[in-house]
């Protein structure tokens, strides 16, 4: 059966060698998603076996397990990637999680520099990839919830560590309203505004945020949690080894220099994955969320580089998009984006938008998340069914989506 290394390695030796040896530990290791359970295309099913459909899944497949020490002193350190974190996003010490803790991403840009925490004054806004390593996906989508408060339902970050907040319903926000402020901004707009990409740990998101209008009317805000040490972390290290394959030495991941050349529902692309044979390897695999985040190129896009949002080195299928423009795929990672509700708790995977993540607004398709977005789409179905999309904000719905391998080196 096939073994990632790391499946063979006990949290604690992980921990060690990590903190022993940094000068030998990857600069850019992914930190797993935490994702235990396994899916279908509806719901959570026992462990496939290899050649069973639905075999190849995030939780087949265990990397760098989460690891967290809390300093006591308002940080908690990430045992893994070696960044130390706030721990609580309650900025003005209140000891209350609201919206008078949000800043907008001009206030987040310019306090970072100034802030101070645990004798510690070299604070900095994190990267969208600092900031997602912290995801798991061991929580759960509150999106169409109606409740007053998310008790029982798990959001995506460990909260046994972190205290960070939801919407603030008294301020006239969604509970939804989660975001977290980035450094890194889309290098081109989303609906014709300035663009922030930030991580939703209430639905399990990364979205390009507008930043002149929230749903509450004025410019938007967003909780801010900084972060310090391993300046190195999302810096990839790509190198071509002239075989159809690309070695990232920052996170030992190597990938598959092509893509599939064609879209495939979530099940065709487990089987897709784990069927697969190339440069005398057999154990590639559909990467995790985590992992294929990791090799989006923040600094590209269609719109300004008329590229995919991916290092050059990797070639990437051309597709029509919704408003009929030359564009980049969605590809599916192995991972379940689960749902609160559990009559469709299952029926969604997530995907990484290379290409524009587009939106039916105003009568019109926008995009309106930007190329280096992750969603999530049903894992079957017939994408007719969504002729102005799906949810607030119209997103696009594709279900046949494309596939980049990868394998452990």
């Amino acid at each position: 059966m096939k073994q990632t290394l790391w499946r063979t390695v006990s949290r604690s030796a992980l921990v060690f060698l990590v903190s022993v040896f940094p000068a030998y530990a990857q600069n850019y290791p992914v930190v797993d998603t935490n994702q235990t359970d396994f899916y279908s295309n509806k719901a959570v099913i026992s462990s496939p076996s290899e050649g069973q459909a639905f075999y190849g899944q995030d939780a087949h497949y265990s990397g760098h397990l989460p690891s967290y020490t809390d300093n006591g002193d308002g940080t908690v350190t990430d045992n893994v990637t070696g960044l130390m974190w706030q721990k609580s996003v309650d900025l003005n010490g209140d000891g209350k999680i609201n919206a008078a803790d949000k800043l907008t991403y001009d206030q987040a840009v310019a306090g970072a520099s100034s802030f101070e925490l645990a004798g510690y004054s070299d604070w900095r806004l994190p990267t969208i990839k600092e900031a997602y390593s912290l995801i798991l996906f061991s929580g759960q989508d509150i999106s169409g919830y109606e409740g007053v408060n998310a008790d029982g339902i798990k959001p995506f970050i460990d909260d046994d560590y972190f205290e960070f907040g939801y919407g603030d319903l008294d301020a006239g926000e969604r509970l939804l309203e989660g975001q977290m402020a980035t450094s890194t901004e889309y290098v081109t707009t989303t609906n014709g505004e300035k663009t922030m990409f930030g991580v939703n740990f209430v639905d399990g998101r990364i979205k390009g945020y507008g930043l002149e209008t929230s749903f509450a009317g004025g410019p938007k805000v967003f909780y801010v949690m900084h972060v310090r040490g391993n300046e190195d972390y999302g810096i990839n290290k790509f190198k071509d080894n002239k075989n159809g394959t690309i070695t990232d030495d920052a996170t030992g991941l190597m990938w598959m220099q092509q893509d599939s050349g064609k879209g495939m529902l979530w099940e065709e692309a487990l089987s897709y994955a784990e069927n697969f044979e190339f440069s005398g390897y057999d154990d590639w695999r559909l990467p995790n969320a985590k992992e294929l985040q990791s090799i989006i190129d923040y600094t590209r896009s269609p719109a300004t580089t008329q590229s995919a949002a991916i290092n050059p080195l990797f070639t990437s299928s051309h597709i029509e998009n919704e408003a009929g423009e030359v564009d980049f795929p969605y590809y599916w990672t192995g991972t379940t984006h689960v749902s609160w509700n559990e009559q469709r708790a299952g029926s969604s995977a997530v995907y990484i938008a290379f290409g524009r993540a587009m939106g039916y607004m105003g009568n019109r398709w926008v995009d309106v998340h930007g190329a280096g977005a992750q969603r999530s789409d049903p894992k079957i179905g017939n994408p007719e069914e969504y002729p102005t999309g799906f949810g607030p904000q119209g997103d696009a719905i594709h279900v046949y989506n494309y596939v980049r391998l990868v394998r452990t080196q």
